[in-house]
């Protein structure tokens, strides 16, 4: 799921959109030129040998795709040890880092970048990573146009001038650097090798595919590269199992017993309880991640805009987050904090009477017929659970009813793609570091519904979100009031969505893991090459 993407992205989301990873591999140079050394690939003398799995408990099936090029959902968080980009973003520094590329550089205003290649990566097919295999990635991820290709966008050409060095020529300035980083769509691969059963994989990465059940509990397991190109050391985990655990309190009951190492969210009364355990350590960070409630503005009773702004004010904001008790804080706009774009005064607040008058207005109300609207959202999420239950008592005092169903992320997506609902629920995070992907992928025009499932059509709002990049690269004062003029338009003038929270990430792990740092860029995503036991 988008994150249910998301994953989703529910969430799409972009966004556009993606951590803390060691960048082994020589003397690197990032693009601030500064050194970073590579990780040991010899075995220390003293070092001791892990010889057990670790294993990560996420709460929905892990693969809806096995395709790096149009990869667009949950797989994230194991593609991401199987598939590597150009770079990766850092969430300390807030920069792109070196990964595949070693460094780069922009000229002619940002339409034209340079990046250097590592030397001596292998693939999983045993072919070497070069730049013309760096070109025929990339260019079949953008001819695939699928998931979030649209990241490469700006790129009019790319050239190969020698086995170490790709230039992209771009149609307008973009931070090519992170478009490089994205969790999604900037995989580089060998084309040649790509398999779409996930029988083989064709990528960089530190982890292959061991096994892939779908559908079982150990749905999948991961097994050291040993051509990896970062090296080894005797303490890392060389083999990784996802097991599918849909009850958040059987997840915790298996991290106590130590039966998993890792569960990506915990409630908050099991996070309370997991900071005293014994045996267990925990992670909590700010993400990219929001939830959004997308109201369906083609058809139904919320082709009304007077009832979304009614729906919009009957949510108890703030009782709501008091109640995630730490999972989530308030959002302002739909732009989380540390993103270009996020707005502070767009704070949400409920307000029954309003809603009631304006539900009025529409034939609606105490005094009125009864209104009944369908809902979808995310099973076993708590945290969505908790909102569809307040709002739910909100409404009912307003002679709203509202026939929630919860659902596993691939038919809550089926369903909305043919607008089988009133109101969708779902997270989004954006697919790099920049906040373009909530407007392109959620709220811009599509005959086809992806991630826009709140089915806006607007063509002012699509005006505004096709100048985001260029803006964002050339000018950010500018790209900041876009953004603005963007949410305000959205959020009040359509009211095409409420945003209740942006999640803080509660992590709960085994104390014996060593090396866990949480990156919002790339949501759930564990690095397992960086840890050690």
């Amino acid at each position: 799921m988008r994150w249910h993407k998301r994953l989703f992205v529910a969430g799409v989301a972009g966004v556009l959109a993606l951590t803390a990873s060691a960048c082994a591999g020589g003397q690197v140079r990032g693009a601030g030129g500064t050194p970073q050394p590579r990780a040991s690939t010899g075995a220390p003398a003293s070092g001791q040998v892990n010889d057990k799995t670790f294993v990560y408990a996420p709460t929905h099936d892990v693969v809806t795709d096995w395709d790096p090029a149009t990869s667009y959902s949950n797989e994230i968080i194991a593609l991401s040890n199987i598939y590597e980009g150009l770079t990766r973003y850092d969430s300390q520094t807030k920069q792109a880092r070196p990964l595949l590329a070693t460094s780069w550089e922009s000229s002619d205003g940002g339409k034209k970048w340079t990046f250097t290649l590592r030397q001596g990566v292998k693939f999983h097919s045993g072919a070497t990573m070069d730049s013309a295999s760096v070109k025929k990635a990339i260019e079949r991820t953008i001819d695939k146009k699928g998931g979030a290709a649209y990241i490469w966008d700006p790129v009019k050409k790319i050239e190969t001038p020698d086995p170490g060095t790709v230039v992209f020529d771009l149609e307008y300035p973009a931070p090519l650097d992170l478009v490089a980083a994205s969790g999604y769509a900037a995989w580089i691969y060998d084309v040649d090798a790509v398999d779409a059963d996930g029988e083989k994989t064709a990528g960089t990465g530190p982890y292959t595919v061991d096994s892939w059940q779908k559908g079982k509990e150990n749905e999948l397991t991961l097994k050291a590269f040993d051509d990896y190109w970062g090296g080894w050391r005797p303490e890392q985990y060389k083999k990784v199992t996802f097991r599918v655990t849909p009850e958040v309190t059987t997840a915790w009951q298996l991290l106590q017993r130590g039966e998993v190492n890792f569960v990506d969210r915990l409630n908050p009364q099991l996070f309370d309880q997991a900071r005293d355990t014994q045996g267990v350590q925990v992670s909590e960070t700010e993400s990219f991640q929001n939830l959004l409630v997308l109201f369906n503005t083609a058809e139904g009773p919320l082709k009304d805009v007077r009832i979304r702004q009614a729906l919009q004010l009957a949510i108890d904001y703030d009782g709501l987050v008091a109640a995630l008790e730490g999972s989530g804080h308030r959002a302002s706009g739909l732009v989380p904090p540390g993103l270009l774009g996020h707005a502070e005064n767009m704070q949400p607040k409920q307000d029954l009477a309003r809603a009631q008058q304006l539900l009025a207005e529409a034939g609606y109300g105490p005094d009125n017929p009864e209104l009944k609207l369908s809902l979808t959202y995310g099973n076993g999420d708590d945290d969505q659970k908790l909102l569809v239950t307040l709002l739910s008592s909100a409404l009912k005092n307003l002679n709203v009813t509202l026939q929630a169903k919860p659902m596993n992320w691939s038919a809550q997506w089926d369903l909305g793609k043919k607008r089988g609902q009133d109101i969708f629920v779902m997270y989004w995070y954006p697919d790099y570091p920049d906040a373009y992907s909530w407007f392109l992928n959620v709220f811009r025009s599509n005959d086809k519904p992806q991630f826009n499932l709140s089915y806006l059509k607007n063509e002012e709002v699509d005006g505004l979100i096709d100048k985001l990049p260029e803006l964002t690269a050339t000018d950010k004062e500018a790209a900041m009031d876009a953004y603005e003029e963007l949410q305000r338009k959205i959020l009040q003038e359509e009211a095409a969505v409420a945003v209740p929270y942006v999640q803080t990430y509660q992590r709960a792990l085994t104390s014996d893991v060593q090396g866990y740092v949480d990156n919002p860029a790339y949501p759930n995503v564990v690095f397992f090459y960086d840890l050690k036991r």
